[in-house]
């Protein structure tokens, strides 16, 4: 777990022009944490890594006692951004404590997994769909559509709304595109102010590395332009929340290990593609403690409706084909989609929940059941707080086991730092509270 691609930084940094790189890693809440390294002290970045006081960092697991966090990069996921700033460029690093990968790094807790999937011969990729606002703040500041023209009653897929921000989704989208992410849709979503910018997927953790990437270049962009990206799963009430939907599959070397050409229930999956299924479905309460995992991502779960009419996030764990409504969608025999992400999600902790819950589905040979909306049937509906998220979590040994995967404690850590989260929140008074009981009684 310690090799690192042989790739040179300081020759790709010579090749891209850099000037200043930031190496970045980012904590269990997925807070980008970086420092700004100058290409004269490449080398130094490169053998040694550069050093973070892990409490003040954010969620490490660690005391102010603590020693240092190094951040060792990882020259295969170098990006140059000039388009950011002149001579920008950034790589990923995998921290690591007393020249050991830290337990409690999101990309160290992936990379343990990957690793349990390839002791299976597995290879697992993932595609992601990131949405978000574009959002801004009026006179009295409250939280506004950065574009006021965009009113809409149903402003999905809008072309006036997209041509508007014509000039902040075209930056993001040459961005992607000169980093070879390959973008093929930029699109308004169902929300006012809601975009999506898609790209093609790669394997898992080039995926999550591309998602922090692409919402620290979305947000730069976007505040470039006076504007604020957010990607908080559900910033208005009346209007669709934002998701972070995970496109994954299984592969043995060159071999799609999901499509099958004999498939009983019409899906045109393998049975490892069912039992796969079966297993997100069956740890899907625990799992949303960790793909939507702030307060504010149980009003997007929560909601049956909204101003467009519908709130496309699912509330019960069922599957079926073609069907949004679903929190394991089957858009075609190749891939499965989990609708249950939302733009909170720590993208490393993500894919590596959704990838434990389906291995454990293959050891067990679980079934699905029948695909459709009755699937469901004998299944609780989807937590409807994060407190009851956190209680599933602690409950099932899988996905404790997943953020166990570098070293024991971190599903402890991480629970409990889920329930303070929560009761900071519940310590709060309201508007609501307000104006409900100040007269009641």
């Amino acid at each position: 777990m310690d090799d690192q691609p042989t790739a040179d930084l300081a020759e790709l940094a010579r090749q891209a022009g850099t000037t200043f790189i930031l190496a970045l890693f980012v904590d269990l809440t997925g807070k980008p944490c970086a420092k700004l390294v100058p290409v004269e002290a490449v080398e130094e970045l490169q053998n040694e890594g550069v050093g973070f006081a892990g409490y003040a960092a954010g969620a490490m697991g660690q005391e102010p006692k603590d020693p240092d966090i190094m951040a060792i990069p990882d020259a295969s996921s170098f990006t140059p951004i000039p388009f950011i700033k002149e001579g920008l460029a950034l790589v990923h690093c995998d921290p690591h404590v007393e020249s050991v990968p830290w337990k409690f790094a999101p990309r160290v807790i992936l990379r343990s997994m990957l690793d349990r999937a390839a002791a299976k011969d597995l290879s697992v990729f993932v595609g992601a769909e990131v949405e978000y606002f574009l959002v801004d703040k009026d006179e009295q500041g409250n939280l506004v559509t950065a574009d006021r023209s965009d009113n809409a009653a149903r402003p999905c897929y809008d072309a006036r709304g997209v041509t508007r921000m014509f000039d902040h989704l075209a930056a993001v989208s040459t961005g992607m595109n000169s980093l070879g992410w390959a973008n093929y849709a930029n699109d308004h979503e169902d929300g006012n102010g809601q975009f999506e910018q898609n790209f093609a997927y790669a394997d898992a953790m080039t995926t999550a590395d591309r998602v922090i990437t692409l919402r620290y270049l979305i947000s730069m962009l976007a505040e470039q332009r006076g504007m604020t990206a957010t990607f908080m799963p559900k910033p208005f009430g009346d209007r669709t929340g934002s998701g972070l939907h995970m496109h994954l599959s299984l592969w043995q070397g060159e071999e799609a290990l999901f499509p099958s050409e004999s498939d009983d229930r019409g899906l045109g999956l393998a049975p490892l593609a069912y039992a796969f299924i079966g297993g997100v479905l069956e740890h899907a309460a625990a799992l949303q403690a960790v793909i939507a995992p702030t307060v504010n991502s149980y009003k997007r779960t929560g909601a049956v409706s909204t101003t467009s009419g519908a709130s496309w996030a699912p509330r019960f764990p069922t599957y079926g084909g073609n069907d949004r409504t679903h929190l394991v969608r089957v858009p075609d025999n190749n891939r499965i989609e989990l609708r249950g992400g939302d733009g909170s999600a720590n993208p490393y902790l993500a894919a590596a929940g959704a990838i434990g819950a389906g291995l454990d589905g293959i050891e067990r040979n679980l079934d699905p059941g029948t695909p459709g909306g009755d699937n469901g049937a004998s299944r609780a509906a989807l937590p409807l707080t994060l407190l009851h998220a956190v209680e599933a979590l602690e409950a099932d040994s899988t996905l404790c086991g997943v953020l166990d995967a570098a070293g024991p404690g971190v599903s402890a850590y991480f629970a409990n730092l889920k329930r303070e989260e929560f009761f900071a929140w519940h310590s709060q008074v309201s508007a609501w509270e307000v104006e409900h009981y100040l007269t009641a009684f």
